[in-house]
């Protein structure tokens, strides 16, 4: 069924006649009748009929004047519906890695909240592991977390949001007392300090350590990394983590790199949602605002 046919129709009950809807739409008259009889003959039913010299509605057509005026305002919801989403409303729930949180998102969010005061975002610092799954179950919207953990398969589209490097990291006063952290077969009487054992770049660490045969005095398992870069500040251990996490401190000469001889030096940032999420407006705006400021979110280390 031709909408035209039906506003047509809608025409000429709101403007009283055939010659004023013909006016009002810039149709001929013989353009007017054409279409309502088009309109009756998908409709099996008479619309209009003479009266002297005036063309009335049926009785089937006065019946059909409610349907037709749905009709258009579903029209006219749906014209409206990009307006109303372009407004940025709605909740959007986002599991984020600890590293990327603290120093990644914080000018994404600060310019998400000045484009979408409206939207309410549930920020949550997880596992990169966790943050995978709840994708793949669909319990998050959105996840910002490293893709080295893998088991995706097809189940996650994701956006690359760069790659960065990984650094051994400890204070002046124990590099100066450690420094060898490549030769083999070795034990190094301090603590590792690093986040808790599905932490990707701890992984990466302890096993570059296992196939060394380097055995460190104990491992320190915090959640917080400004409070792992503290305790490494005060002498307590070392750190392995991205370079960005430690590029202030680096620059001030707080935090020293020791140099290792790992192959896997840097890991891959993405936000990715489930492959059949539907992309909201709002959500669009978050994936948006990842990609365009990685390259000035996350502060590099030798500036």
């Amino acid at each position: 069924m031709e909408l035209k046919y039906l506003n047509t129709f809608r025409t000429i009950v709101e403007t009283g006649s055939f010659t004023n809807a013909a006016k009002k739409l810039n149709y001929t008259q013989s353009a007017i009748t054409f279409q309502i009889s088009q309109l009756e003959q998908e409709l099996s039913i008479k619309l209009f009929e003479k009266m002297g010299r005036t063309m009335v509605l049926t009785q089937a057509g006065k019946l059909l004047v409610p349907y037709v005026n749905d009709v258009f305002q579903s029209i006219d919801k749906l014209n409206s519906f990009e307006n109303d989403l372009s407004s940025y409303q709605g909740d959007l729930y986002i599991g984020s890695g600890e590293t990327l949180l603290c120093y990644y998102l914080p000018s994404i969010l600060k310019e998400f909240h000045k484009t979408a005061p409206k939207a309410r975002l549930h920020l949550r610092s997880m596992n990169c592991y966790d943050i995978r799954d709840e994708l793949v179950k669909g319990t998050i919207d959105l996840g910002i977390f490293y893709e080295d953990i893998g088991g995706f398969g097809c189940n996650l589209t994701a956006y690359p949001l760069g790659n960065y490097q990984l650094k051994l990291v400890a204070s002046p006063e124990i590099k100066r007392r450690y420094p060898d952290f490549i030769t083999p077969d070795r034990t190094i009487p301090i603590p590792l300090i690093i986040n808790e054992s599905t932490c990707v770049f701890r992984q990466i660490f302890e096993q570059y350590l296992n196939e060394r045969a380097i055995v460190l005095d104990y491992t320190i398992e915090l959640w917080s990394i400004p409070t792992i870069k503290n305790l490494v500040k005060s002498n307590m251990g070392v750190s392995f983590l991205p370079a960005f996490a430690v590029a202030e401190e680096l620059k001030s000469g707080d935090l020293v790199e020791i140099p290792t001889a790992i192959s896997h030096t840097k890991i891959s940032a993405i936000c990715a949602h489930h492959k059949n999420k539907w992309i909201s407006p709002v959500m669009q705006l978050f994936i948006n605002l990842c990609q365009e400021l990685s390259e000035i979110s996350i502060p590099n280390p030798n500036e």
